[in-house]
């Protein structure tokens, strides 16, 4: 029979990419993630993408949240949590862990797991450990779901400020003066690791920051202007993480610059400045997020010195065989040097981070910016590449 004169079935449109927007997580950080990913539940594209906003309790369970940016902001001077957000408070997330099949499932306690459908992509907005440092990429790996930014190695050496400088270190990359105190030497001998820090003190001079060596945002950090600030500091990086780095005070101006991934490869922004903080000791995590210190973007620098930290923030990209993103954050010396302090894998995307800003400045506004971050994911395989 033939069906030529039969009605024909419209064709059903093209699927939309699905986005799994995660956030909040176990680290200190899980506000500022929250405030992030509201960001960018603003700007993502709503007739390109579907979205799935996903947030992780300080905890680790895995919620479905609202789809709420409004609620995902900084108010009185306090940041939001997942919970507050979570449309169960005993429902649970589960992505899967068979890379043929990317079926996220919901399950609540005595009722049938409900399937939420494939997710595509994942922009995992988590800042510091349990997220941004290798972890989360590792279980995305195993399930064969793409997201945006680096994978394990890289996000794990982004996020362990000992382990980037030895990398920096390794690619010929200027680093400061800096010691590291693991949690055995302090188990072991408490007295020893102290004077470890006093030495390098009689060495670089006071101040000193002393921080945790795997946490961000500014946050556990201190500004140890003597010997009788010393044991405070050393107890307020511990709380966030067992070790702990020391740095020298670099003397000069502190200058970042985005990288961002292109068809290409990736390319630098034009930098910023952060200027000094008159109400704050040093750029901390209040200066950043609650007081919204402004930065000057573009930096006020020569020609000759943007083009240098434009290649220095790539080769820094490279060196750690990051994907997607960074911000390069580096000290200008007083005799006229870029040192690198640090990369960010994963940096914030609030309305006034730096690099958005320094994106927007270079012709890359808000919107694109995140669209050219899931396109370079889904562009991606996950496995070895």
């Amino acid at each position: 029979m033939s069906t030529e004169n039969l009605p024909q079935s419209p064709e059903q449109p093209p699927r939309k990419p699905r986005v799994a927007v995660v956030f909040g997580g176990r680290s200190s950080e899980h506000g500022i993630s929250m405030v992030t990913a509201g960001a960018v539940l603003r700007a993502v594209d709503r007739t390109k993408y579907d979205v799935l906003p996903i947030g992780i309790t300080r905890e680790g369970r895995w919620v479905l949240t609202a789809d709420d940016p409004e609620r995902m902001t900084i108010t009185e001077r306090r940041t939001p949590d997942v919970e507050s957000l979570a449309e169960s408070s005993e429902g649970g997330v589960i992505l899967p862990v068979d890379p043929a099949n990317r079926e996220v499932v919901y399950s609540e306690p005595g009722s049938v797991p409900k399937a939420l459908g494939e997710v595509d992509v994942v922009f995992p907005m988590l800042h510091g450990p349990y997220g941004e440092d290798g972890t989360l990429q590792g279980l995305l790996e195993l399930s064969g779901v793409p997201y945006v930014g680096s994978g394990v190695l890289a996000s794990a050496v982004g996020q362990d400020k000992e382990y980037m400088k030895r990398v920096f270190t390794s690619f010929g990359l200027p680093v400061g003066p800096y010691v590291v105190i693991r949690p055995r030497e302090w188990e072991q001998d408490e007295s020893a690791a102290r004077k470890k820090i006093i030495d390098f003190a009689g060495e670089h001079g006071w101040p000193l920051f002393v921080k945790p060596a795997r946490a961000g945002s500014s946050i556990g950090i201190t500004k140890v202007e003597d010997l009788s600030g010393l044991d405070e500091a050393i107890a307020a990086a511990q709380h966030h993480d067992p070790k702990i780095l020391v740095e020298a005070l670099l003397r000069g101006r502190e200058i970042e610059c985005g990288v961002l991934e292109f068809e290409d490869g990736p390319r630098a922004s034009v930098p910023a400045e952060i200027p000094p903080v008159q109400s704050h000791a040093y750029y901390d995590f209040e200066a950043k997020y609650i007081d919204s210190t402004p930065g000057i973007v573009p930096a006020p620098l020569t020609p000759e010195q943007t083009a240098e930290i434009r290649r220095l923030a790539v080769e820094a990209f490279e060196a750690a065989s990051c994907e997607g993103l960074v911000r390069a954050d580096f000290f200008l010396t007083e005799d006229g040097e870029f040192v690198i302090n640090e990369i960010n894998t994963m940096p914030g995307f609030t309305p006034i981070s730096m690099y958005p800003k320094m994106w927007e400045a270079t012709g890359v506004p808000y919107p694109e910016l995140v669209d050219r971050l899931i396109q370079a994911a889904l562009r991606r395989s996950t496995g070895l590449r």
